[in-house]
């Protein structure tokens, strides 16, 4: 649930960030989806889902997350992709800013009860919502009771929306192993994707041989 800005919705895109997602539109009108590997969406090319994060968002399916502490340190397994984040709380400082990454760099520390985590570094290809490489990330994991962590976040990009937007969702505790993602079954669903495309080409060059 979106609580900032009060009204609850998504604030406008930057006139930067309009054209961004307007490019990026007409980049996949131009190019035919099973035209390449990298004319398809990150999940269908097993790199990257939203439940990933940061932030991490409830999707349709593989919404679990384990939370394990460590000297200077918080790894956060996710479901999703089956991704690990793996956050120095020791007070160190983020890496150059000429290092960007798919999951940001992520910096950790706490306030009270609360873990706080920074996230800054993106490599620009990030799912949420056309976002740039300038996003800033600040997630708060709160244990609210003995089953429910209340975690929200922050969304800064200036090359993106107006303004700041926030959301908060609860964590509810389970029970049971999570078990290793296969994004695809046997994780070559992508390679027969794009080997059918090619197939149904050769058909149809063949056919328009024929005809001639």
């Amino acid at each position: 649930m979106i609580f900032y800005p009060p009204d609850g919705r998504i604030p406008p895109m930057t006139p930067q960030g309009q054209k961004r997602a307007a490019e990026a539109i007409e980049r996949r009108k131009r190019v035919g989806r099973w035209d390449m590997a990298e004319s398809n969406d990150l999940d269908d090319r097993c790199l990257m889902m939203l439940g990933s994060g940061p932030p991490m968002l409830n999707t349709g399916y593989n919404n679990n997350y384990r939370i394990v502490q460590a000297p200077g340190y918080v790894m956060i397994l996710v479901e999703m992709i089956h991704d690990a984040r793996i956050i120095p709380v020791d007070g160190r400082s983020h890496v150059s800013p000429q290092i960007r990454q798919w999951m940001g760099d992520a910096r950790g520390h706490w306030e009270g009860e609360t873990l706080v985590v920074e996230t800054t570094n993106f490599n620009g290809k990030n799912p949420l919502r056309d976002s740039s490489e300038n996003m800033r990330v600040i997630e708060r994991f709160t244990r609210v009771s003995d089953d429910t962590i209340r975690y929200t976040f922050t969304i800064e990009d200036e090359s993106t929306w107006v303004r700041p937007w926030s959301a908060e969702l609860p964590m509810k505790k389970t029970v049971g192993p999570i078990f290793e993602h296969a994004c695809h079954e046997g994780n070559y669903g992508l390679y027969n994707t794009l080997a059918g495309a090619r197939l149904e080409e050769k058909k149809a060059a063949e056919g328009a041989a024929k005809k001639k």
